[in-house]
């Protein structure tokens, strides 16, 4: 059986196989918390749920337009003038099947081989896999906890040549909770396009920034330069609805219909029930938003506590996302080398899944999710902290 060229780099996807191997220890009758995955604990707002009720009661359940429902596509541009004050034309959206699926249409469709693309890391895993499957280069821009996991424009220049075509901007972070300031990302845009360089900005946490802290996106650079910008959203985060797939991208009206077409011939449409609960959540109420970064941003305070007591921890206070992405290199020894070690030790001993730092860039730091209950969390960490100061200890012997 002949495997293609181009998946011969890929890796799987460390967040999924950690999490599936706790799935395999609960079957077992181990009692084990995930902070692995990525997902609000909430369920799906009512509303939301009532609106693809009502979809199904309908029978609002035929192919769509390739790029989303038009209702949906116009709720999505004004979602962009709602927060942000810059209203997005419906020929400027689309609809993809969650995040993912738009970040990967875009690469597909902006990037050509031996095209490089700028990566700040740590970085969202599947950014550099996606790039490559693309045909182009990832080139890796690493700012650690000293710089709190942010980057400036001298060090991506030192980074850029004369191949690089794209820039992946990632505020609020995936792994780190990062909010780049409003003078930190103008500096960045205008570094970027003086050079010429596309940005796309990821900015799937938008909702889930945390006061005093403010979210700046780059939808107002895309109003006056959509040829070098795009901005991509989406409901699974901000909106609990990670199972219900759905993402849109602002793009040039030329790129989306690019898109459109090479999505048509691959997913085609995405789930007519699913789009009809997202203009229910871009066009309904948002206390349930509103509420749920209250808890997030409760949960984050509660599992800074418990770190600042871990002396051989090092964690910037996150301004956004719900995780934390901890520096523990200094419980490196003989018995664990790296971060995967670690977390495979951490799963065995104290039951409880993390993600290695490895799999965003960062090999001295664990990546975990606080979008669980105050009380699963700091039971969680407790038996994390617990562990890892054993192996600190060892490691000074």
């Amino acid at each position: 059986m002949q495997i293609s060229e181009r998946l011969r780099s890929i890796k799987p996807s460390l967040t999924l196989s950690v999490n599936s191997r706790a799935l395999e220890l609960k079957a077992q009758g181990v009692d084990v918390t995930s902070l692995a995955v990525g997902e609000p604990d909430f369920p799906t707002p009512r509303h939301i749920c009532d609106a693809a009720k009502a979809a199904i009661d309908a029978n609002f359940c035929r192919y769509t337009a390739v790029p989303g429902i038009p209702d949906l596509r116009k709720a999505a541009g004004r979602y962009f003038e709602r927060n942000y004050g810059t209203p997005v034309p419906i020929e400027s959206i689309i609809i993809g099947a969650g995040g993912k699926h738009c970040l990967y249409n875009f690469m597909q469709a902006t990037i050509n081989p031996g095209d490089e693309v700028l990566i700040p890391a740590p970085y969202w895993l599947s950014y550099p896999d996606m790039v490559e499957l693309a045909g182009g280069v990832p080139v890796t821009v690493h700012a650690g906890p000293e710089r709190n996991f942010k980057v400036t424009p001298l060090m991506l220049e030192e980074k850029t040549t004369d191949k690089t075509r794209l820039l992946v901007l990632n505020s609020p972070s995936n792994p780190t909770g990062a909010v780049y300031s409003d003078r930190e990302f103008m500096q960045i845009m205008r570094w970027a396009l003086a050079r010429n360089i596309f940005v796309l900005s990821d900015e799937i946490y938008d909702q889930l920034v945390f006061p005093p802290a403010k979210m700046t996106s780059a939808i107002t650079w895309f109003e006056h330069c959509p040829e070098l910008v795009a901005v991509l959203n989406g409901l699974s985060k901000s909106y609990a609805m990670t199972g219900w797939r759905v993402g849109f991208l602002a793009a040039h009206p030329d790129l989306v219909k690019k898109i459109s077409s090479m999505q048509g011939h691959s997913t085609s449409s995405i789930c007519s029930v699913s789009q009809k609960a997202a203009l229910a959540a871009l066009e309904g109420p948002v206390e349930c938003v509103d509420e749920m970064r209250a808890a997030f941003l409760r949960r984050r305070d509660l599992a800074l506590d418990i770190i600042k007591a871990w002396p051989w921890a090092v964690c910037p206070k996150p301004d956004g996302a719900f995780y934390l992405f901890v520096d523990v290199h200094q419980c490196y020894g003989d018995q664990v080398r790296n971060s995967t070690e670690l977390c495979t030790y951490l799963l065995d001993k104290a039951h409880v899944a993390l993600v290695p730092g490895a799999a965003f860039g960062d090999d001295n730091c664990i990546r975990l999710s606080y979008a669980v209950a105050d009380d699963v969390l700091a039971d969680a960490l407790s038996r994390v902290g617990e562990v890892l100061g054993e192996l600190a200890g060892e490691t000074r012997r």
